[in-house]
């Protein structure tokens, strides 16, 4: 159950109290961030003398606003095109998936017993890309872009379509070298179901954990007794693409329900 800072406490924290903590000030301050109804008891409880300072504030940036360059038309806000669909720490993330790809072919030819493991590694293929497309730790310029207006799910949703356009190719490559031709829609729609799956639990988590955690959940669960066994899961079998095309529209569904949640993840 949230707490909130009592009417005293506000007034103190508008006043500029000396007498009020550091906790006490840093607690309000975050507390501030999430609850309108607190920050509306702030805005009534301003003092004249601070009303006059945020005027003066107000005052002295409309004059340099006014006494700066005049901003190019309809460029105010905006996040450049190629920042909205691409993000160069996608590229190594992309490149390392090539390469493992790549030596999942090599060691299925060279171990024709093994059942495909590229067709294992299909569903995780994409994601390490998705973890770093809409991330804090990857990206250097996230503060600038999370403040715009065209930040969110619609960005996200473009540099994930970017990962898989760079991925998908790269699959298709793999299963195409393979020692047997597997069910292209085996590939593709575990693939595009796990990648709805990130996203959705990275509103709740953060893209980045969501990530890490269905890949090692699917390693641990599908993977290894898959290898260890050398047969292919029953969720891999042609019988299995109708259940994958159906939990990929209802995840798909229920990301676009989550849309506000991109706004201000959990974790990056």
């Amino acid at each position: 159950m949230t707490t909130h800072p009592t009417l005293s406490e506000i007034d103190s924290y508008a006043a500029g109290d000396s007498g009020q903590d550091e906790a006490t000030v840093w607690s309000i301050e975050v507390h501030l961030e999430s609850c309108a109804d607190c920050r509306a008891r702030l805005a009534g409880s301003t003092t004249s003398a601070s009303r006059a300072l945020i005027a003066e504030v107000a005052a002295a940036v409309d004059s340099e606003i006014a006494a700066g360059p005049v901003p190019t038309t309809g460029s105010r806000f905006r996040t450049p095109v190629r920042q909205r669909w691409f993000v160069a720490a996608m590229l190594p993330w992309v490149a390392m998936t090539a390469a493992v790809l790549g030596t999942a072919t090599l060691l299925t030819r060279l171990l024709p017993e093994l059942p495909s493991i590229v067709l294992l590694l299909a569903p995780l293929a994409p994601l390490p890309g998705v973890a770093a497309a809409w991330s804090r730790r990857v990206d250097p310029a996230w503060e600038l872009i999370a403040g715009t207006p065209s930040t969110g799910l619609t960005m996200l949703l473009r540099r994930t379509a970017v990962v898989l356009v760079l991925v998908i190719p790269v699959l298709a490559v793999s299963a195409s070298f393979g020692p047997s031709r597997a069910n292209p829609a085996l590939m593709l729609l575990p693939c595009l179901a796990f990648t709805a799956a990130t996203l959705l639990l990275g509103s709740v988590i953060g893209v980045h954990r969501a990530a890490i955690g269905l890949m090692a959940a699917w390693t641990a669960v599908v993977v290894a007794p898959s290898l260890a066994t050398a047969e292919l899961p029953a969720l891999l079998e042609p019988a299995a693409t109708g259940g994958w095309a159906i939990l990929t529209a209802v995840l798909v569904a229920l990301t676009s329900l989550r849309a506000g949640s991109f706004r201000r993840l959990t974790s990056y």
